[in-house]
């Protein structure tokens, strides 16, 4: 059985822009030092303006949810990869490395630390 994953490195088009986390008291996600100082940064959605404080949620935020699929797709990928479709972030981190749009959603281990 694969280790369950608790982070995820965020990208925006080819830059690691930061960290979603699930934690215990829910979801956290948070910009990297090294993003918010690159040159032109720019928030992986309206919702999460730059900003070096971390948000906080208990359940998992609704910009993250519109990546995973929905509906009867939802029901194939589930099947497929044996996860429950009620566990939105395993879900999120198995489907959304290669998403539509320029965010991607990657394992924070498996990232290439630029």
């Amino acid at each position: 059985m694969e280790k369950k994953r608790n982070k995820a490195d965020v990208y925006l088009g080819d830059k690691k822009a930061g960290l979603l986390e699930r934690t215990d008291k829910g979801y956290r996600f948070t910009y990297y030092p090294e993003y918010l100082s690159s040159e032109d940064p720019q928030p992986v959605s309206l919702a999460f303006p730059l900003t070096e404080k971390a948000y906080e949620s208990e359940a998992l935020f609704p910009f993250f949810l519109g990546l995973i699929p929905e509906g009867w797709l939802l029901d194939l990928t589930s099947r497929t990869l044996k996860i429950d479709p009620e566990n939105a972030f395993d879900i999120l981190v198995a489907t959304c490395g290669d998403c539509i749009g320029a965010v991607e959603v990657i394992p924070a281990d498996k990232g290439d630390n630029s």
